[in-house]
């Protein structure tokens, strides 16, 4: 083998493995991200508060494109993966609203 190929195999060996810690980053991130939600769910529940909130979810969508411009990540995939968090955010938030009329 070549010591272009070595070379080449090399940086792609270390390129997948910061991928692997970015991946395990994302995931523990967003593990603690549910916790906050889930306790948020939990609040609105108790005190019988609409399980989205369209406000604060515009303003976080709109802060997050900021972010991803800055982060240099494109801001229309930052917005769908925002707005596809939130739907499920909101899902867990109805789900504790109907355990709470149960």
């Amino acid at each position: 083998m070549s010591d272009h190929i070595s070379r080449a195999q090399e940086l792609l060996k270390e390129h997948r493995e910061s991928i692997d810690r970015l991946d395990a980053i994302l995931v523990y991130t967003l593990g603690e991200r549910f916790k906050h939600t889930q306790a948020v769910g939990r609040l609105k529940a108790e005190h019988d508060l609409p399980p989205s909130d369209p406000a604060r979810e515009a303003k976080q969508i709109a802060r997050l494109e900021d972010l991803a411009k800055r982060a240099d990540l494109d801001p229309e995939f930052a917005k769908k993966f925002l707005k596809f968090i939130i739907q499920e955010v909101i899902q867990h938030h109805q789900q504790h609203q109907d355990a709470e009329t149960s």
